[in-house]
């Protein structure tokens, strides 16, 4: 089951396969495609929200200013 986020104004779907962390970019056709994002596996779900802001803060823009787990 997707982690939904919405990372400073885009939608981000994060997913645990096996021992590893996959990121998406969901459609609005149900669809999705890959993120170019690689989320250490070791990382903890509780953890994501701050890896992901960390990782893309240069995105961040009036009015999507954070990471909100949906």
């Amino acid at each position: 089951m997707p982690i939904h986020f919405n990372v400073f104004g885009t939608l981000i779907d994060i997913e645990r396969r096996g021992q590893a962390w996959l990121a998406w970019h969901p459609g609005t056709d149900g669809k999705r495609r890959p993120a170019d994002i690689v989320v250490p596996a070791d990382l903890d779900e509780g953890e994501l929200a701050c890896y992901l802001g960390d990782l893309l803060h240069e995105d961040a823009r009036p009015g999507h200013d954070e990471v909100v787990r949906l």
